[in-house]
């Protein structure tokens, strides 16, 4: 995770952020620490990478780089004004022992529009990342991935459309955390799952040690299971929204008021979800599951387009 303490919103390039709104960089700070701190309290590891002055939304970690056993994609930015994060991230992997990295040549967003199951790699297009940075992504990190294709641009990410709840654990041995479902994987740094660690702006999470929860523990979901993902439906296309029923025939399928207040930008371990306090609708839902919600107030970091997801980054070791 990245604190946000250059946080501030002076542009505007996703229909969330209007400069003319007045933005509280210390409420911002404070509930950026509740979440960080919530994943410690569920046991995951943070670690936190220093933020930079003149990148305001370097606190979106999320968009740094996609980590599949150990495997590093970086990122590469749409938009000028984020272009320098993909440097600072870059070296933060380098430093902390990540030897095998690739730097994308396509546009590529990273968990903004690759959302990694357990099995297969979810890969969004539409507004960010190019279509040609998910074939890129199979071969960087080896694993499947699967195009959806987005048409709303108020979801203008994946992650604002759809969340990973447990990963698929057919054929994976044991982890030791991993957020937001990597299955097979140690995770090492990030945030998600019981033992995963979160490479949000700065910040590492680690789970107590024993399976990811986000791979199958908790939720229904037992060892060998099938991946259980929440998503908005109408944020994708009619064939993208064919191939999700497809995979996913269990899916919660979410509201217009759960995707207006980031409820799709949430976070799961495989056990426990964290969610924006709005999402209340959608708390339910999963708590009929068997989730275990807890929620989280992300109304300043929301002026920038961005959630609990937004500003965690999974790392998968």
């Amino acid at each position: 995770m990245c604190p946000p303490r250059h946080f501030a919103v002076e542009y505007s390039i996703n229909p969330w952020m209007d400069p003319d709104q007045p933005v509280d960089a210390e409420l911002a700070m404070r509930q950026w620490t509740t979440l960080r701190d919530t994943y410690r309290e569920l046991g995951h590891t943070v670690d936190e990478v220093p933020p930079q002055p003149g990148l305001p939304d370097m606190v979106f970690a999320a968009n740094s780089g996609t980590v599949v056993d150990g495997r590093v994609l970086g990122s590469r930015f749409r938009a000028p004004e984020r272009a320098a994060e993909a440097e600072h991230f870059r070296r933060w992997f380098v430093e902390n022992g990540f030897r095998d990295v690739t730097m994308p040549r396509q546009i590529n967003e990273a968990e903004g529009d690759f959302v990694w199951t357990g099995r297969v790699l979810l890969a969004g297009t539409g507004f960010r990342t190019d279509p040609g940075a998910h074939a890129e992504a199979q071969e960087a990190l080896g694993v499947p991935a699967v195009s959806l294709q987005l048409v709303d641009e108020r979801y203008y990410h994946l992650d604002t459309a759809l969340f990973v709840l447990s990963g698929d654990t057919a054929g994976a041995g044991p982890v030791d955390a991993g957020a937001g479902g990597g299955a097979g994987a140690e995770v090492d740094a990030g945030v998600a799952a019981s033992g995963a660690r979160v490479a949000d702006s700065g910040a590492r999470v680690a789970a107590p040690g024993g399976r990811v929860a986000g791979s199958g523990a908790g939720g229904g979901a037992g060892v060998g299971s099938r991946a259980q993902i929440a998503y908005y439906p109408e944020a994708f296309s009619a064939g993208s929204r064919r191939v999700l029923r497809r995979l996913f025939p269990d899916a919660v399928i979410a509201t217009k008021a759960d995707a207006e207040c980031f409820g799709l930008n949430g976070i799961s371990d495989g056990r426990h979800v964290v969610l924006p306090i709005e999402a209340t609708g959608l708390a339910e839902r999963l708590t009929a599951r068997g989730y275990e919600v807890r929620f989280v107030d992300i109304s300043e970091l929301r002026k920038a387009g961005g959630g609990p997801k937004c500003c965690t980054l999974e790392i998968r070791k």
